[in-house]
């Protein structure tokens, strides 16, 4: 089925050390749900289960895939698993991106996903390129590479002035996961 509504598609990023990159993504995601647009949003680096996961298994025009391991891993513990894992998750985005299923595809996390290692730039500047002019890309994640800064149309720092976590506050079930 071939919902597209968007006459032309821009590509947005959201990046930076403040909270709400992957909120923002969901955000535009539930809007454009309620004006007949469906859209993909694949979680790199993720495999545990979040309240998006929950809230929106059932949600008719909204999919959501993730890539990642079931537990948070950090750079010097990259497996060659966990590059596989993220290679298979941009092939499927390109896939779904290419389908003309979705007027919107999200990469979430995919900003660490590159500065990980797990995915080469090249290959997600191709997919950027490979974008039908009628498709909205979202990108998220800490440490956006310039390439992708270049590349997108509206880019969003999310700036950290003071959060909780500096308190010891750990994530919150509904808040952060």
């Amino acid at each position: 089925m071939n919902c597209r509504h968007l006459t032309v598609g821009y590509v947005q990023l959201y990046t930076g050390d403040g909270k709400g990159k992957t909120t923002a993504a969901l955000g535009q995601a539930l809007r454009a749900s309620g004006h007949g647009l469906r859209t993909y949003i694949g979680q790199f680096m993720k495999g545990q289960e979040y309240g998006e996961l929950t809230a929106l298994r059932e949600h008719p025009m909204i999919t959501i895939e993730q890539y990642g391991d079931v537990r948070c891993i950090h750079r010097e513990e990259v497996m060659p698993e966990h590059i596989a894992q993220a290679n298979a998750g941009l092939q499927r985005a390109r896939e779904m991106m290419l389908s003309g299923e979705y007027d919107i595809i999200v990469l979430d996390e995919v900003n660490v996903t590159i500065w990980f290692g797990l995915l080469d730039l090249d290959d997600v500047l191709d997919l950027l390129n490979e974008r039908p002019a009628d498709v909205e890309l979202i990108l998220t994640g800490r440490r956006a590479p310039q390439a992708l800064i270049e590349n997108a149309d509206l880019v969003t720092e999310m700036r950290e002035i003071k959060h909780y976590y500096a308190q010891g506050v750990g994530a919150r079930t509904g808040i952060e996961r």
